[in-house]
């Protein structure tokens, strides 16, 4: 046990001790982010929307935080359980990050052969002992318990109980948009539990920009026009923008008679992404590297429920719904519009929020490749800094034709000031 640096921390209630090897801990840090990409592959298969997909990553990120430093703040009055023994700590973090989404996720089960090559790792490429693996599976099992039951009181599971959403009748409401016309997705997200966040209503928005057909108005030169006219004129850099930062989990295809759903990922997964290039880029330890995937996973939670709040209050028509019926029905924008009302974009806002709470862990100018996309069949983008990266994000639904110019812009400085809230809770 000489190779062992032994970190005792006293987890709530005596018994419980953490050890961490400085070899295991560089290498788990260095795998975190293909765990939670395996996380993410579950999501994408089961085709999870954007705010789900939020709170699923929160809440499996959590319960790897609380093992990984249980002397930290929890941000949730979770109490971190114990056991007696030595638990090895970034095993067990790892594993409890693959057992919430398991347990939580529709398709989690899939995950269990993840556990599986987990498990194996710890034994030949760690050399971890057989009997504090055990241990430390069933330290990261009881979090799971902890977080699941927290988990079941955040609203989710009345969701279907609440009343349907029926699109409003009258001009500039939204309604379903070609080609597949799905019904609304959660228009009752505003009641989630936030996890800082004091209420959804804490960052409403300015109000969008009227709906007026009249050609002289504001809304018609200036939003409807600007979406038109992007679209028509877009450059091929533009377009690239547009594909590149589409996370659409809801695109279909038609081939004749069959409709095909693409597999995307989220807006929340493709920050989850940018989270791990930046904790392999400063090569974080594991407690440092956890940590930073928690607090994005948890600000994009809380930035999808402020942006939901708004989406449903507004109730705002999409582009594409009001080009086809006043001014060319043969128009199409670039990505396929998502089912929900327009204001305000929910990239603008998630993208915002991330970025900010990024910048705060890893400082401004922070340059780096985001290669989150090239599973998907997408190029390498580069970016100077993050608050870069998400203002690339936000006209990129501009370019794509799903967002007027008001909702990119809104929901950008909504998301920084929700993110600019959060760092300021979490530092004092």
């Amino acid at each position: 046990m000489n190779s062992v640096l032994h970190s005792l921390l006293a987890a709530f209630a005596f018994g419980t001790c953490f050890a961490q090897s400085p070899h295991n801990d560089a290498a788990f840090a260095d795998r975190y982010p293909d765990y939670l990409f395996e996380v993410t592959k579950v999501m994408v298969h089961d085709i999870i929307n954007p705010p789900a997909a939020a709170r699923y990553y929160a809440y499996t990120a959590l319960a790897s935080h609380l093992v990984a430093d249980p002397e930290s703040t929890s941000w949730t009055g979770i109490r971190v359980p114990q056991v007696d023994g030595e638990v090895q700590a970034n095993l067990a973090a790892t594993y409890a990050l693959l057992e919430v989404a398991r347990r939580m996720i529709p398709s989690g089960q899939d995950l269990e052969p993840v556990q599986e090559q987990l498990l194996a790792a710890a034994k030949s490429d760690f050399k971890i002992k057989k009997k504090q693996i055990a241990l430390s599976i069933s330290y990261a099992k009881l979090v799971a318990d902890e977080v699941v039951a927290y988990s079941l009181n955040d609203g989710y599971r009345n969701l279907s109980a609440r009343v349907a959403y029926t699109p409003k009748k009258g001009p500039g409401y939204w309604y379903p948009t070609p080609p597949a016309y799905i019904e609304a997705i959660e228009p009752h997200w505003t009641t989630i539990r936030p996890f800082f966040l004091d209420s959804s209503t804490q960052f409403v928005p300015e109000k969008p920009v009227p709906f007026d057909m009249d050609t002289s108005s504001v809304f018609y030169k200036e939003q409807l026009m600007g979406v038109y006219d992007a679209v028509k004129n877009r450059t091929r850099e533009e377009e690239e923008i547009a594909k590149f930062w589409d996370c659409n989990p809801f695109e279909v295809k038609i081939m004749g008679h069959t409709m095909i759903g693409m597999k995307k990922i989220t807006p929340g997964g493709h920050w989850m992404g940018i989270t791990g290039i930046a904790t392999r880029k400063t090569a974080l330890g594991f407690q440092e590297t956890v940590k930073a995937h928690a607090l994005v996973a948890m600000t994009l939670h809380d930035a999808f429920i402020s942006c939901w709040d708004e989406k449903y209050r507004s109730d705002r028509i999409r582009p594409e719904t009001v080009i086809n019926q006043y001014l060319d029905d043969e128009w199409r924008p670039v990505l396929q519009t998502p089912p929900f009302p327009e204001y305000t974009s929910g990239h603008s806002v998630a993208s915002g929020a991330a970025s900010t709470m990024l910048t705060h862990l890893f400082g401004d100018d922070f340059a780096f490749d985001d290669d989150t996309e090239t599973y998907f069949g997408l190029p390498i983008r580069s970016f100077p800094s993050f608050d870069a990266a998400a203002e690339e994000a936000a006209i990129s639904r501009l370019y794509g034709g799903i967002h007027y110019i008001d909702a990119c812009d809104i929901g950008l400085r909504q998301g920084r000031d929700l993110g600019e809230f959060i760092v300021n809770k979490i530092s004092h």
